[in-house]
């Protein structure tokens, strides 16, 4: 996702909240719920940029092969790459625990989901990861 495509997603999170303030009955956390505007939003465009991606030809085959983490060292890479490689949950669990630093109560409410549940998903995705960190940093793993 680009910088525009951010904005783009950033933007219709706050016409939707906006939009939708009134209906906040207060059942989660003011915080939770926003948070899953914007995860809705942020599926929204990736759903729909796949799609356009599928119908426009060699245009598309050349924003796939972009490399959007030219940024990054050679390790975060491998580890972007491992963590691609997960399943769709422990991703999500992963980049909420580990980048968002977000507690398990509150991805719970956000995943509907319960706390256990989250807490594996995440031990195995640590757990599948850990070698391709090692290995990136050169550490001894056992």
């Amino acid at each position: 996702m680009v910088h525009a495509d951010a904005d783009d997603v950033l933007q219709n999170s706050f016409i939707k909240i906006w939009q939708n303030l009134a209906r906040f009955r207060g059942d989660s956390k003011l915080y939770t719920w926003l948070y899953r505007i914007a995860t809705n939003e942020a599926l929204a465009h990736l759903r729909r940029e796949r799609k356009r991606q599928k119908n426009s030809g060699p245009e598309a085959l050349a924003f796939i092969q972009q490399d959007p983490y030219l940024d990054c060292s050679a390790a975060e890479k491998e580890m972007l790459a491992a963590l691609r490689q997960l399943p769709e949950k422990q991703q999500a669990v992963f980049k909420l625990r580990y980048f968002d630093n977000m507690r398990y109560q509150d991805m719970a409410a956000l995943l509907n989901t319960s706390v256990g549940g989250l807490k594996a998903n995440y031990h195995h995705a640590r757990r599948k990861l850990e070698p391709v960190v090692t290995k990136s940093l050169n550490l001894p793993y056992n």
